[in-house]
């Protein structure tokens, strides 16, 4: 029996750096583009002397890498320990196979762990796949001579390898170079092979349903959430602000972090502790962190565009605002609340807009169409009547919150002169990314554009109204940025 599961990428659209700390809020936004990850034996049969195995075997195939590595697995205290791999381990889901174990053993009854057992000597066969958006593909369309654009993209097949990105001038021999486009490949990846493990194991039962009022398994899902938050935290060696996990389990919402304290026994597990008492303390413990429902408003496209200027190193540049907020603390404050307060005045915007959606959809359709084909300026004179008016300005209001956002970022990436490998320094908006987001909203029919999550030279988005996103894509083209196929998800795991 195979379980296939996936979860899918995010763009935090608000609250870069704040999510950082309770209680600043994030909008994240999670997106089509999806990691997914089976789980199947890898035998078919339980051999007959594995009564007396102390190990179970676990394969771990990434196509896209053209990497396999094999595992064992200790069925005692549930260490993992690579046994032969052509190249390096792959943490993420090191963890994720570990503490989803663990969970099964914390929570099952003394008949479902024998049965667990059992399942566990016929080894664990797991497969990652991502989808094409995760991975820059700009080197390989240009090597074919193509435009940067999503029809180019479309030629490539799905699951595309990786080795597609090598430097020719390097020789044969040069490893894959695993080029990111930001949408959290990582967080994506462990939450898929938490699911499909929990799942395979029948610690949780995901329902299939991509509609969150219909679904019945949110406490499986908070399972997972669990779990997968803390592999992830615990193999990136950091407890990060979790909204890249959270939109991989939930989808689109408004996200407050949880407490790092409530994972600290997993920071400690070197002790003397079993595994399972460790997941066990981790899943009754407090998570506070908050989610509330949010999804962009009716008529309205996320487009994500990729530069082709790199990524950035997320790590290096929150370090340097930390560093900053502990050199200037009177002028960061006075920043991170300028900052909060564009953030929300931009969501309240835009929750205003999706009621106005509900209670007036005909004079908010008639809006979003005429204003698809016009630049902002001209938006106001399509305001002939007190309804359409009444759309009008949280459009105008929703602008003028994401240009203060952007004001703010930019000037707290200056404050803190994030470094970064290439270049001397680089700014949380470079002038690059400036340029090209104020060109992007000076096109018609574009609300919002920016660059997500901490900035930097990872992928830009924009907010079209209507069928706007058709020309924003022709643009950007003509601006060497390639729009990526990724748009807004509401449903998280599955």
């Amino acid at each position: 029996m195979a379980v296939v599961a996936s979860a899918p990428g995010k763009v935090l659209m608000t609250g870069g750096y704040l999510i950082l700390e309770r209680p600043n809020a994030g909008l994240i936004l999670s997106t089509n583009a999806r990691f997914y990850a089976i789980v199947k034996p890898l035998y078919h049969e339980i051999k007959p002397d594995s009564w007396a195995w102390s190990w179970t075997d676990v394969k771990l195939t990434s196509p896209q890498l053209s990497r396999e590595a094999l595992y064992k697995l200790a069925l005692k205290n549930l260490t993992i320990q690579a046994v032969s791999s052509s190249e390096t381990g792959n943490p993420f889901v090191e963890y994720a196979v570990q503490y989803s174990v663990a969970a099964a053993y914390a929570t099952f009854d003394q008949n479902k762990k024998d049965l667990l057992h059992k399942l566990l000597l016929q080894g664990l066969d797991i497969t990652i796949l991502g989808s094409n958006d995760f991975y820059s593909y700009r080197n390989e369309i240009e090597r074919r001579g193509l435009p940067l654009t999503p029809e180019s993209l479309a030629t490539l097949p799905p699951f595309a390898s990786i080795t597609f990105n090598t430097d020719d001038a390097n020789g044969g021999n040069c490893k894959p170079e695993v080029a990111k486009t930001g949408l959290g490949s990582s967080a994506a990846m462990t939450t898929a092979v938490v699911a499909a493990l929990l799942h395979y194991f029948d610690v949780v039962k995901l329902s299939s349903s991509k509609d969150h009022q219909e679904r019945k398994d949110i406490a499986d899902l908070d399972m997972v959430h669990k779990i997968a938050q803390t592999a992830h935290c615990i193999a990136q060696g950091k407890v990060g602000s979790g909204f890249d996990v959270s939109s991989a389990v939930y989808g689109s919402h408004r996200y407050v972090r949880f407490s790092p304290e409530v994972i600290s026994s997993a920071q400690v597990a070197a002790t003397a502790l079993p595994l399972p008492e460790v997941i066990a303390d981790i899943l009754t413990g407090k998570w506070d962190h908050e989610r509330t429902e949010f999804c962009l408003p009716p008529l309205m496209t996320l487009l994500l565009g990729e530069p082709g200027t790199g990524g950035s190193s997320t790590p290096s540049m929150v370090g340097a605002v930390k560093k900053w907020q502990k050199s200037d603390p009177e002028k960061s404050l006075d920043t991170w609340r300028k900052l909060s307060e564009a953030n929300s005045a931009l969501e309240m915007q835009l929750n205003l807009l999706s009621k106005l959606a509900k209670e007036q959809w005909d004079a908010y359709k008639s809006v979003i169409d005429s204003c698809s084909m016009l630049r902002s300026d001209m938006w106001i004179e399509q305001a002939s009547e007190p309804n359409k008016e009444a759309v009008i300005k949280p459009l105008l209001a929703a602008r003028d919150a994401m240009l203060g956002i952007r004001y703010h970022m930019r000037l707290m990436g200056e404050a803190a002169g994030v470094p970064s490998h290439r270049l001397q320094f680089i700014q949380i908006e470079p002038e690059s990314q400036t340029q090209l987001l104020d060109a992007t909203m000076n096109l018609e029919g574009v609300l919002l554009a920016g660059v997500p999550g901490a900035g930097g030279f990872d992928a830009v988005f924009a907010v079209t109204l209507g069928d706007s996103n058709s020309n924003v894509t022709k643009i950007w083209s003509s601006l060497n940025v390639l729009a990526m196929f990724a748009n807004v998800s509401v449903s998280g795991q599955d």
